[in-house]
């Protein structure tokens, strides 16, 4: 008889709404959070979880082995790490570290982890193989992901199938997105310095003006992807930082650009970063300046293996009901998951968490981020039916 993980789910709602508020009281950033780890150390070992600490410096690994006869191992992965952001919500709990905020959902994730490692230690008389929880620091843009696998996440046992979810203030409560192939982005970044020459703001004609110079190259960067990527093509050219200039009436000698690319594949990717650095050292050419460009990647596109994929739809078809299930979005935002599914076949998810009504609705990264709490059990129950649909996959 199939296991009703959601009527169980349920039942841990209270738990993972007081997880993740004491939680989002106490926020912690990337490879700082110590107090984080500890709870979900103490609480993966209180059921009964082989414990791993200081796994990528603050990470937590768990390891369950089912009773029945199974040789493998499926991963499930959770993100800890909070934001330096200032947080804006007026609720009892609100953040008390100041600067610093779960403004993307990560508490949530904590607690949807502990919720699973509830549920499948009373449940490992009816599996065979091994869950493997990893409780992720670092996600936010630092390579927490990367540090654990160095430091043989992916190994002891192999692992041979991972998952991970992440809540969605996208979508509403009672909905997710599960989609093969291309979920999220690559995304890297790239840092254009330009070289000028200096002079008086009263005669331009002696100088090189590089605030022009980065100007102009900020506005030739807007073609890269409306004039080399196909319309049916997707890609992203942000410049997010200009610098330049020490007072007004100084031409300045030098001006820094900082962005970001975005693309869902290595030929377009690659395509990117070579017109990126072609147009800006081609516009500081033609203006008599030079520029140096420098792009380094962040994380690979996070892409999904067609079985786990399929694994996952069907638990997720079986909690929500399929009509609930979007299996055509893709966004051009990052996920540091990626380097897992880089090396092991797997699947990840969005799992709706939004309520207009409630005013739950703001974007990731905002400092007014919040989100619907009911989505916790959901999650909870569709991980967990995913993890046993892949270990039975011998």
């Amino acid at each position: 008889m199939a296991i009703d993980f959601l009527t169980e789910a349920r039942a841990l709602y209270d738990d993972l709404v007081a997880t993740r508020r004491d939680l989002h009281m106490h926020p912690e950033l990337g490879f700082q959070e110590v107090r984080t780890a500890r709870i979900v150390a103490e609480r993966l070992g209180a059921l009964g979880y082989e414990i791993v600490t200081g796994i990528g410096k603050t990470g937590v690994v768990g390891l369950l082995a089912g009773e029945q006869p199974g040789t493998r191992t499926v991963l499930l992965r959770f993100d800890m790490d909070a934001l330096p952001i200032e947080e804006e919500n007026d609720v009892p709990y609100r953040s008390q570290s100041p600067g610093v905020m779960h403004a993307c959902g990560h508490d949530g994730h904590v607690a949807i982890g502990l919720g699973v490692a509830a549920l499948l230690a009373r449940q490992r008389a009816a599996f065979g193989g091994t869950i493997k929880l990893m409780f992720q620091p670092a996600e936010e843009g630092l390579g927490g992901a990367r540090a654990m696998i160095a430091d043989g996440v992916l190994e002891g046992p192999h692992v041979d199938t991972a998952l991970g979810l992440h809540v969605w203030s996208g979508f509403d409560t009672g909905t997710a997105v599960v989609r093969s192939g291309a979920l999220m982005a690559a995304a890297d970044t790239f840092e254009i310095e330009v070289h000028g020459r200096g002079g008086h703001a009263a005669h331009p004609e002696q100088a090189v003006d590089a605030v022009l110079v980065a100007a102009q190259i900020v506005v030739a960067l807007q073609t890269v992807v409306a004039r080399n990527l196909s319309p049916t093509e997707a890609g992203v050219v942000t410049v997010g930082v200009l610098q330049a200039g020490t007072a007004h009436n100084i031409i300045a000698e030098r001006a820094r650009l900082r962005g970001s690319i975005r693309s869902f594949n290595e030929a377009t990717r690659a395509l990117l970063h070579r017109r990126v650095a072609e147009l800006a050292t081609g516009v500081a050419a033609a203006h008599g300046a030079s520029a140096e460009v420098h792009i380094a990647g962040c994380v690979d596109p996070t892409v999904n293996a067609p079985a786990p994929t399929a694994a996952v739809y069907a638990a997720a078809s079986s909690v929500l009901g399929a009509a609930a299930i979007n299996t055509s979005y893709c966004t051009t935002g990052g996920e540091d998951f990626s380097a897992v599914l880089a090396q092991v076949p797997g699947n990840f998810f969005f799992l709706g968490a939004r309520d207009e009504a409630r005013g739950l609705s703001y974007p990731h990264h905002s400092p007014r981020f919040d989100f619907d709490e009911r989505c916790m059990p959901q999650g909870v129950a569709i991980l967990c039916d995913a993890a046993l649909r892949c270990l039975a996959a011998e």
